[in-house]
């Protein structure tokens, strides 16, 4: 779902950031990146040094809170009940972030820890631009 909805924004004209769980340098740029990179809509940032040349989970879990704490917005597609994703979802509303998630009953446990569910044209309308974040 994640590289459906990249692929569609980068279609677009919107910027885009990507945070990869692993550092940059010496990272390959897929082709599909390079012609939004040179029109100035895509950035690609990561909090992570040169060591860290593979992603693991752990760097996902911390380039998660890296990027929840650089967003006003949040959208979680789905998180598991006592997932990562569940508990930083947790941390995020405390900080007073408004968060999103589809309003499945999948997601009850976010619902219930006050993430607001939308149906897909409702979030949509309550965003006002496209948007896709990684669960």
């Amino acid at each position: 779902m994640e590289r459906e909805c990249l692929d569609l924004l980068l279609r677009g004209t919107q910027p885009v950031v990507i945070c990869p769980a692993r550092a940059i340098e010496r990272m390959r740029l897929p082709t599909a990146w390079r012609t939004p990179i040179a029109e100035g809509n895509l950035l690609i940032l990561s909090p992570f040094s040169v060591p860290h040349r593979r992603p693991t989970a752990d760097l996902a879990e911390q380039r998660n809170h890296f990027v929840s704490a650089l967003a006003n917005t949040v959208v979680i597609a789905h998180a598991s009940r006592g997932s990562k994703i569940d508990r930083l979802s947790a941390k995020i509303v405390a900080l007073g972030k408004q968060v999103y998630t589809l309003d499945l009953p999948e997601n009850a446990s976010l619902i219930g820890r006050g993430v607001r569910g939308y149906d897909v044209p409702g979030l949509v309308d309550v965003l006002g631009y496209n948007v896709c974040i990684e669960s």
